[in-house]
């Protein structure tokens, strides 16, 4: 039984940070969170919803797919019309706003000029507006994502020609 204590001890759980841990998924559509702090790692995940977000998550999963294919045949990934290697790609993971509110005009739309620098969209991180800016001035050619769509990291945004 004293081994039993120590390891319950070792074991204790804030019970606070998981319920706001859990929060944080909610509010921010991920499915899993993981925080480490010393020797002790506390992991909450939940399954994707059903309905739009695991739609919107479809093309996200397709993209990685061929990235391990891709260390074979590195042109192949570059001709498929699915992953744009040129594409704006989402610094964080968050939601994608492609207005600057609900009812506004869009930032950009397919055709639309831009000059480096100008807002693309909007990716909201915990509460954080984050404009995304355009790499070099062209034309949008892509739009690869909804308006109010969850990204993950480093998925592809808008493609600038």
């Amino acid at each position: 039984m004293g081994e039993k204590t120590a390891e319950n001890s070792d074991m204790n759980i804030n019970s606070a940070l998981v319920r706001e841990l859990a929060d944080m998924l909610n509010d921010t559509n991920l499915t899993e969170i993981e925080v480490e702090e010393g020797s002790r790692k506390i992991r909450v995940s939940r399954a994707a919803p059903a309905g739009s977000y695991a739609m919107a998550s479809a093309p996200a999963s397709a993209a990685p797919a061929p990235t391990p294919a891709s260390a074979a045949a590195p042109a192949e990934q570059a001709e498929l019309p699915g992953a744009p290697v040129d594409a704006v790609k989402s610094p964080m993971v968050g939601t994608a706003y492609l207005s600057a509110e609900p009812g506004a005009a869009p930032f950009i739309a397919v055709g639309s000029k831009v000059k480096a620098g100008e807002t693309l969209l909007i990716v909201e991180a915990m509460k954080v507006m984050n404009a995304i800016p355009a790499p070099r001035a062209g034309t949008v050619s892509q739009i690869l994502v909804g308006d109010a769509e969850p990204v993950e990291f480093d998925q592809p945004l808008v493609v600038v020609d």
